[in-house]
């Protein structure tokens, strides 16, 4: 069965790995899937991620958690902003900062897809993706 959104596909396998207290996760590999993971393991929201690709272009990305103390898991919340019937757009102006500088954004912009700290230096724009705490 075709996922149709699979940026929330990849959040809700992180927030049920997460719920059930999991080390590890496994995602069907795209290149979005794999820079967004990427940027939670540069922001210090996962351990480590590996890559296995099929010649055929297939392959999974293997998302190692982070927990801190016993169990208690670092990332505490994601949420999908722009959603493919509602795309949201912001401005590097408009790139919002969550829980005082806790959370961060990632966004898809015309450079690459980045948190919206470095979109912020960069002063580029582009779509809101998810938002993570």
């Amino acid at each position: 069965m075709a996922i149709s959104d699979p940026i929330a596909d990849l959040l809700t396998r992180i927030r049920n790995a997460i719920r059930a207290q999991h080390r590890f996760l496994d995602v069907p590999w795209s290149r979005m899937n794999e820079s967004i993971v990427d940027i939670l393991k540069g922001l210090g929201f996962i351990e480590q991620y590996l890559v296995k690709r099929t010649p055929a272009g297939r392959g999974t990305v293997r998302v190692f958690l982070k927990y801190r103390h016993g169990l208690r898991p670092v990332i505490r919340g994601l949420k999908r902003v722009s959603k493919p019937g509602l795309r949201r757009y912001v401005r590097s102006a408009e790139i919002p900062s969550y829980f005082g500088g806790y959370g961060e954004s990632i966004i898809s912009t015309s450079k690459g897809v980045m948190s919206g700290r470095e979109a912020r230096e960069k002063r580029v724009g582009g779509e809101l993706l998810c938002l993570v705490w």
